[in-house]
């Protein structure tokens, strides 16, 4: 009885027992006498089931929407129960990534400080972009954001718009925000345009283009993109998108309500630590 009331299934069982008793005709005298509680519907569920699986089948087929919801409910509560218990564990491990030339988006001094390993031209990336962005506005200034290019080519359009990104960088890291913004949005064009979308985007900012044209084939983009890369191999990452909240771990495009936990346990991790 525990582990239905766990799952969320407690609803959904009585209404099974007690549509099949309704529409069991054997079965409505004893429904008359005999009372459904939480104590005594798993034995009478398992009655149910021994003598009439069918209705059993045909009252669930007919609520097969509550049953999906209430499945994913259960699936859902499993993932962030799994979830933070490893970001628990994370925690105790500070993990250090070179951030030195990156833009940060959000204060500088905020209490969680999420840092993203991401492709400009993943699917998933775009998806995860717009949930950060989502959380960055409602959290405010106890947020920041910092963008580290791992392209899953070395010199397509996903590699090719990493080193725009941070060349726009070395002249505003405002306009930078704005053009990974853009490229997000533009995913599909970025596929198919490569290169002659990022100008395209860039100029529409009144980026120097004379000086991306240089800076695009500089040393330090170069330095940095090499760094992103190490510091991918040094966390073990094997598929974008991966983020690090402070100091836990969140991979792939979480729904928002479970990245939302993992800035909520990070944020009170540091706010623990700075009461000390």
């Amino acid at each position: 009885m525990n582990m239905w009331k766990k799952t969320g299934l407690v609803a959904l069982v009585g209404l099974v027992v007690l549509g099949g008793l309704i529409a069991c005709s054997p079965c409505r005298a004893q429904a008359e006498s005999v009372q459904v509680t939480d104590e005594n519907l798993a034995q009478m569920l398992e009655k149910l089931l021994q003598e009439r699986p069918d209705l059993v089948m045909d009252v669930l087929r007919k609520n097969s929407e509550a049953v999906l919801d209430i499945a994913q409910q259960g699936s859902n509560m499993r993932r962030q129960r799994s979830l933070e218990a490893q970001w628990s564990q994370e925690m105790r491990t500070p993990k250090s990534v070179k951030l030195d030339g990156r833009p940060v988006l959000g204060s500088k001094n905020a209490k969680v400080r999420i840092v993203a390993f991401s492709d400009f031209t993943c699917h998933f990336c775009q998806q995860a972009s717009g949930t950060v962005s989502a959380i960055l506005k409602e959290y405010g200034k106890d947020v920041s954001l910092v963008f580290k290019n791992l392209p899953l080519d070395d010199k397509g359009p996903a590699s090719i718009a990493s080193k725009y990104f941070l060349a726009i960088a070395q002249q505003s890291e405002e306009k930078a925000w704005k053009f990974h913004d853009a490229l997000f949005a533009g995913r599909d064009k970025l596929v198919t345009d490569g290169e002659a979308f990022l100008k395209t985007t860039a100029q529409d900012l009144g980026v120097d283009m004379k000086r991306l044209a240089k800076d695009v084939h500089s040393k330090k983009v170069s330095d940095i993109m090499a760094e992103d890369q190490q510091d991918a191999q040094k966390l073990g990452v094997e598929g974008t998108p991966y983020f690090l909240v402070n100091d836990l771990v969140v991979r792939g495009a979480l729904p928002p309500d479970l990245f939302k936990k993992a800035i909520d346990m990070a944020k009170a991790k540091a706010e623990g630590n700075s009461a000390k």
